[in-house]
């Protein structure tokens, strides 16, 4: 009798809402710290209740690793402009899990010609293929491989805004979907 009672059904409910949560992963590259002099202030906002924050290579120092961890847990690779202590600590490209889905990470994809061809062969069974570089955003699936560049969060080049990126990751649905956020 105990089982039907409705207490124990509402924390069922709450248990399943907590199962079918959607994991947040923010996603940042070309920062270019010193050059620029800090990231922008918007980004502590933005990633706000992320589990984990990648960088898409180009941070030029270790201590945008340790400032965007007092938001959440950071994976990183290496840029193509990088200082030697980031070169020492960080590969070029790495392959982490969220949940259900396989994300590969690199800062250089090759040109935008290429980019599902290039993915494939780095990450042929990632589910979600996360670089940087160009300083421009791109939000695309290819045969079902989600390539995902966030732009630049300070140096937008001939974009009309600088911006980062946020994974929304659904276990129980076995999707995932990218935005790009303009700072």
């Amino acid at each position: 009798m105990e089982d039907s009672h409705p207490h124990k059904h509402n924390f069922l409910s709450r248990d399943d809402e907590k199962d079918h949560m959607i994991r947040r992963v923010g996603v940042i590259s070309d920062t270019h710290i010193p050059h620029f002099k800090g990231l922008p202030e918007a980004i502590w906002q933005h990633f706000a209740g992320v589990e984990l924050i990648v960088h898409a290579g180009d941070l030029s120092i270790l201590q945008v690793i340790a400032e965007l961890e007092t938001i959440a847990p950071v994976i990183a690779v290496q840029g193509n402009v990088e200082r030697e202590e980031v070169i020492l600590k960080l590969p070029i490209k790495r392959k982490i899990t969220v949940g259900y889905c396989r994300i590969g990470i690199v800062h250089i994809l090759g040109d935008a010609a290429h980019y599902a061809r290039n993915a494939r062969r780095e990450f042929p069974d990632a589910h979600v293929v996360i670089f940087g570089h160009s300083h421009v955003p791109y939000n695309q699936q290819h045969e079902g491989q989600l390539l995902f560049n966030p732009g630049s969060a300070t140096d937008r080049r001939r974009q009309p805004a600088c911006s980062i990126g946020m994974l929304s990751i659904d276990d129980d649905a076995r999707s995932v979907q990218a935005e790009i956020i303009q700072l």
